[in-house]
């Protein structure tokens, strides 16, 4: 996968994540992990827009890395979603989410492997 298609894959699940917001309800937790998903869960997208403007490789793996660590957040708050059943009837695009994000954080923490940090 290039660049070009990571970022597309980054965006898509941007907007996916915003339309996930959409479907959790008015409550107390669904607008807590509303707030949560939409700084977390769009954020890699952007940082990637960063990173590939990076201007040296410290400054490339440092936002690499803040992509990661929003990743695994995201991941986690979806878990949540999923386990209090913040969506109802509403699961497929909860568990499209939760493969996607999990394949993020995976290629994520290859990229950071073969650019030499843990």
């Amino acid at each position: 996968m290039d660049q070009q298609e990571l970022e597309d894959r980054l965006v898509e699940f941007a907007a996916n994540i915003v339309r996930l917001i959409e479907l959790l309800p008015s409550i107390i937790a669904g607008r807590h992990f509303a707030h949560q998903l939409v700084r977390s869960g769009t954020s890699p997208a952007l940082n990637y827009g960063e990173a590939r403007g990076a201007e040296s490789r410290k400054d490339f793996i440092h936002k690499n890395k803040i992509i990661l660590k929003e990743l695994r957040e995201t991941l986690i708050n979806l878990k949540i979603i999923d386990i209090v059943d913040l969506t109802g009837d509403n699961k497929t695009l909860l568990k499209q989410l939760l493969k996607e994000s999990d394949e993020l954080v995976s290629i994520f923490v290859a990229t950071l492997k073969s650019l030499g940090n843990n």
